[in-house]
Protein backbone atom coordinates (compact mmCIF):
# COMPACT_ATOMS: atom_id res chain seq x y z
CA UNK A 1 0.00 0.00 0.00
CA UNK A 2 1.49 3.42 -1.00
CA UNK A 3 1.72 6.02 1.86
CA UNK A 4 -0.45 9.16 1.56
CA UNK A 5 2.43 11.09 3.17
CA UNK A 6 4.88 12.96 1.16
CA UNK A 7 7.80 11.21 1.30
CA UNK A 8 11.89 12.00 1.78
CA UNK A 9 14.64 9.91 0.50
CA UNK A 10 18.14 10.86 2.53
CA UNK A 11 21.10 9.66 1.45
CA UNK A 12 23.69 8.82 4.22
CA UNK A 13 21.26 9.15 6.63
CA UNK A 14 22.31 6.42 9.40
CA UNK A 15 24.29 9.53 11.49
CA UNK A 16 25.11 13.64 10.91
CA UNK A 17 23.63 15.78 9.47
CA UNK A 18 21.74 13.27 7.39
CA UNK A 19 20.13 11.51 10.70
CA UNK A 20 18.77 14.64 12.29
CA UNK A 21 17.04 15.12 9.27
CA UNK A 22 15.48 11.86 9.41
CA UNK A 23 14.44 12.19 12.69
CA UNK A 24 13.11 16.11 12.05
CA UNK A 25 11.17 15.06 8.80
CA UNK A 26 9.21 12.32 10.47
CA UNK A 27 8.10 14.87 13.11
CA UNK A 28 7.01 16.84 10.63
CA UNK A 29 4.90 14.12 8.91
CA UNK A 30 6.71 12.39 6.30
CA UNK A 31 7.25 8.88 5.57
CA UNK A 32 11.52 8.91 5.78
CA UNK A 33 13.28 6.69 3.66
CA UNK A 34 16.55 6.14 5.11
CA UNK A 35 19.90 5.14 3.21
CA UNK A 36 23.27 3.86 5.33
CA UNK A 37 25.66 1.15 3.72
CA UNK A 38 26.24 -0.24 7.67
CA UNK A 39 23.13 -2.38 8.64
CA UNK A 40 24.21 -1.98 12.06
CA UNK A 41 23.57 1.20 11.90
CA UNK A 42 20.48 1.55 9.38
CA UNK A 43 18.81 -0.84 12.07
CA UNK A 44 19.76 1.33 14.92
CA UNK A 45 18.35 4.51 13.23
CA UNK A 46 15.37 2.88 12.28
CA UNK A 47 14.53 2.24 15.40
CA UNK A 48 14.96 5.92 16.36
CA UNK A 49 13.25 7.61 13.35
CA UNK A 50 9.49 6.91 13.60
CA UNK A 51 7.55 4.66 10.35
CA UNK A 52 10.14 5.20 8.29
CA UNK A 53 11.50 2.69 5.35
CA UNK A 54 14.92 2.37 3.98
CA UNK A 55 17.43 1.81 1.17
CA UNK A 56 20.36 -0.47 2.03
CA UNK A 57 23.77 0.24 -0.01
CA UNK A 58 26.60 2.70 -1.20
CA UNK A 59 24.38 5.24 -2.89
CA UNK A 60 27.94 6.59 -4.44
CA UNK A 61 27.81 3.81 -6.56
CA UNK A 62 25.81 3.69 -10.05
CA UNK A 63 24.51 0.35 -10.00
CA UNK A 64 23.35 0.25 -6.52
CA UNK A 65 22.06 3.91 -6.97
CA UNK A 66 19.76 2.70 -10.23
CA UNK A 67 18.63 -0.91 -7.82
CA UNK A 68 17.27 1.12 -5.05
CA UNK A 69 15.79 3.34 -7.49
CA UNK A 70 13.81 0.57 -9.41
CA UNK A 71 12.91 -0.18 -5.95
CA UNK A 72 11.63 2.75 -5.05
CA UNK A 73 9.59 3.52 -8.16
CA UNK A 74 7.97 -0.28 -7.46
CA UNK A 75 6.84 0.34 -3.94
CA UNK A 76 6.26 4.44 -4.15
CA UNK A 77 5.90 5.04 -8.18
CA UNK A 78 7.20 8.10 -6.78
CA UNK A 79 9.27 10.33 -4.56
CA UNK A 80 8.66 14.12 -3.00
CA UNK A 81 11.54 14.96 -1.79
CA UNK A 82 15.64 13.85 -2.17
CA UNK A 83 18.36 15.01 -0.02
CA UNK A 84 21.69 14.28 -1.61
CA UNK A 85 23.34 13.83 1.49
CA UNK A 86 26.79 11.97 0.69
CA UNK A 87 30.06 12.99 1.66
CA UNK A 88 33.34 12.92 3.03
CA UNK A 89 35.40 16.07 4.77
CA UNK A 90 38.47 14.00 5.75
CA UNK A 91 41.49 16.14 5.46
CA UNK A 92 44.36 13.63 5.11
CA UNK A 93 41.97 11.74 1.73
CA UNK A 94 40.54 14.99 0.15
CA UNK A 95 43.12 17.48 0.47
CA UNK A 96 45.30 16.37 -2.30
CA UNK A 97 43.48 13.27 -3.80
CA UNK A 98 41.52 14.64 -6.27
CA UNK A 99 39.83 11.82 -7.39
CA UNK A 100 39.05 10.54 -3.75
CA UNK A 101 37.30 13.79 -3.53
CA UNK A 102 35.18 13.75 -6.70
CA UNK A 103 34.32 10.49 -6.33
CA UNK A 104 33.06 11.26 -2.56
CA UNK A 105 31.93 14.65 -2.73
CA UNK A 106 30.52 15.36 -6.31
CA UNK A 107 29.48 11.71 -8.13
CA UNK A 108 27.10 10.69 -5.44
CA UNK A 109 24.73 13.97 -5.67
CA UNK A 110 25.17 13.75 -9.59
CA UNK A 111 24.77 10.40 -9.86
CA UNK A 112 21.95 9.89 -7.82
CA UNK A 113 20.16 12.60 -9.27
CA UNK A 114 20.68 11.82 -13.21
CA UNK A 115 19.30 8.30 -12.44
CA UNK A 116 16.23 9.48 -10.31
CA UNK A 117 14.48 11.25 -12.90
CA UNK A 118 11.79 7.89 -12.59
CA UNK A 119 10.88 9.12 -9.40
CA UNK A 120 10.60 12.25 -9.71
CA UNK A 121 6.85 14.58 -10.25
CA UNK A 122 5.72 17.66 -10.63
CA UNK A 123 6.82 19.65 -7.72
CA UNK A 124 9.41 17.40 -6.36
CA UNK A 125 11.83 18.64 -4.62
CA UNK A 126 15.79 17.90 -4.71
CA UNK A 127 18.36 19.04 -2.04
CA UNK A 128 22.02 18.82 -1.80
CA UNK A 129 23.99 19.56 0.70
CA UNK A 130 27.02 21.29 -0.43
CA UNK A 131 29.82 23.25 1.32
CA UNK A 132 30.89 26.75 2.35
CA UNK A 133 34.37 25.37 0.88
CA UNK A 134 33.08 25.76 -2.60
CA UNK A 135 31.89 29.34 -2.26
CA UNK A 136 35.34 30.91 -1.61
CA UNK A 137 38.64 29.69 -0.33
CA UNK A 138 38.24 28.61 3.08
CA UNK A 139 41.41 28.36 5.42
CA UNK A 140 42.62 24.75 6.23
CA UNK A 141 39.64 23.36 4.06
CA UNK A 142 41.05 20.38 2.04
CA UNK A 143 42.28 21.60 -1.33
CA UNK A 144 40.05 18.44 -3.11
CA UNK A 145 37.02 19.04 -1.02
CA UNK A 146 36.61 22.32 -1.90
CA UNK A 147 37.21 21.75 -5.57
CA UNK A 148 34.53 18.95 -5.30
CA UNK A 149 32.02 20.93 -3.60
CA UNK A 150 32.39 23.93 -6.02
CA UNK A 151 31.72 22.06 -8.75
CA UNK A 152 28.76 20.45 -7.13
CA UNK A 153 27.54 23.86 -7.19
CA UNK A 154 27.92 24.88 -10.46
CA UNK A 155 26.29 21.60 -11.47
CA UNK A 156 23.00 22.57 -9.01
CA UNK A 157 22.90 25.79 -11.21
CA UNK A 158 23.21 23.88 -14.27
CA UNK A 159 20.90 21.33 -13.83
CA UNK A 160 17.58 23.14 -12.28
CA UNK A 161 17.44 24.60 -15.56
CA UNK A 162 16.63 21.75 -17.03
CA UNK A 163 14.70 20.09 -14.12
CA UNK A 164 12.54 23.35 -13.81
CA UNK A 165 10.96 21.64 -17.22
CA UNK A 166 9.70 19.02 -15.89
CA UNK A 167 8.27 21.07 -12.91
CA UNK A 168 11.26 19.86 -10.23
CA UNK A 169 13.58 22.36 -8.61
CA UNK A 170 17.08 21.79 -7.46
CA UNK A 171 18.65 23.66 -4.93
CA UNK A 172 21.72 23.22 -2.73
CA UNK A 173 22.62 24.32 0.93
CA UNK A 174 26.33 25.44 1.75
CA UNK A 175 27.01 24.36 5.53
CA UNK A 176 29.88 26.77 7.63
CA UNK A 177 30.73 25.00 10.86
CA UNK A 178 28.39 22.44 12.12
CA UNK A 179 28.57 20.88 15.03
CA UNK A 180 26.69 17.81 16.56
CA UNK A 181 27.98 14.54 17.78
CA UNK A 182 31.10 12.88 16.36
CA UNK A 183 31.25 15.96 14.09
CA UNK A 184 34.60 17.25 12.54
CA UNK A 185 34.05 20.17 15.47
CA UNK A 186 33.29 18.05 18.14
CA UNK A 187 36.79 16.41 17.92
CA UNK A 188 38.47 19.62 17.29
CA UNK A 189 37.03 20.59 20.47
CA UNK A 190 37.99 18.00 22.14
CA UNK A 191 41.85 18.09 20.83
CA UNK A 192 42.51 22.11 21.23
CA UNK A 193 39.09 23.74 22.72
CA UNK A 194 40.81 27.32 22.80
CA UNK A 195 42.32 26.74 19.65
CA UNK A 196 39.20 25.91 18.05
CA UNK A 197 37.17 28.56 19.99
CA UNK A 198 39.66 31.34 18.28
CA UNK A 199 39.48 30.30 15.10
CA UNK A 200 35.61 30.84 15.41
CA UNK A 201 36.10 33.97 16.84
CA UNK A 202 38.32 35.07 14.46
CA UNK A 203 36.43 34.02 11.16
CA UNK A 204 32.34 33.88 12.29
CA UNK A 205 30.95 37.09 12.71
CA UNK A 206 27.99 35.38 14.62
CA UNK A 207 30.99 33.82 17.24
CA UNK A 208 29.26 30.31 17.31
CA UNK A 209 29.05 27.12 16.02
CA UNK A 210 25.50 26.28 14.01
CA UNK A 211 23.81 22.87 13.93
CA UNK A 212 21.79 20.70 12.16
CA UNK A 213 18.89 22.50 12.83
CA UNK A 214 19.79 25.72 11.25
CA UNK A 215 19.69 22.92 7.90
CA UNK A 216 16.91 21.80 7.99
CA UNK A 217 15.07 25.02 8.83
CA UNK A 218 16.16 25.52 4.97
CA UNK A 219 15.33 21.61 3.77
CA UNK A 220 11.94 23.00 5.28
CA UNK A 221 11.41 26.01 3.48
CA UNK A 222 12.49 24.78 0.13
CA UNK A 223 10.08 21.74 0.46
CA UNK A 224 7.29 24.20 1.06
CA UNK A 225 8.14 25.84 -2.22
CA UNK A 226 4.71 25.12 -3.75
CA UNK A 227 5.43 27.27 -6.92
CA UNK A 228 8.90 25.70 -7.31
CA UNK A 229 9.89 29.28 -7.89
CA UNK A 230 12.73 28.99 -5.83
CA UNK A 231 15.13 27.13 -7.86
CA UNK A 232 18.60 26.81 -8.95
CA UNK A 233 19.28 28.53 -5.21
CA UNK A 234 22.66 28.39 -3.27
CA UNK A 235 21.70 28.63 0.41
CA UNK A 236 24.70 29.68 2.61
CA UNK A 237 24.42 28.45 6.63
CA UNK A 238 27.46 29.92 7.80
CA UNK A 239 26.69 32.98 10.73
CA UNK A 240 28.31 34.95 8.39
CA UNK A 241 31.68 33.54 7.96
CA UNK A 242 31.99 33.93 4.12
CA UNK A 243 33.00 37.26 2.00
CA UNK A 244 31.41 36.24 -1.09
CA UNK A 245 27.52 37.03 -2.69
Amino acid sequence: MKSSKPKVLITGSTSGIGYFLAKEFSNKNYKVILNGRSRKKLNLALKNVNNADYIFGDMSKTNIIKNNIKKLYKKYNSIDVIIANIGNSNFKKNNKNFDFAIKNNLMPAINLIENSKKILKKNSKIICISSICGAEVIDGAPIGYSVAKAALNFYVKSASKELAKSGVSLNAIMPGNIIFKHSVWEKKLKKNKLKTLKYISENVPSNKFGTPSDIFLICEMLCNNKSGFINGSIFKVDGGQTLSL
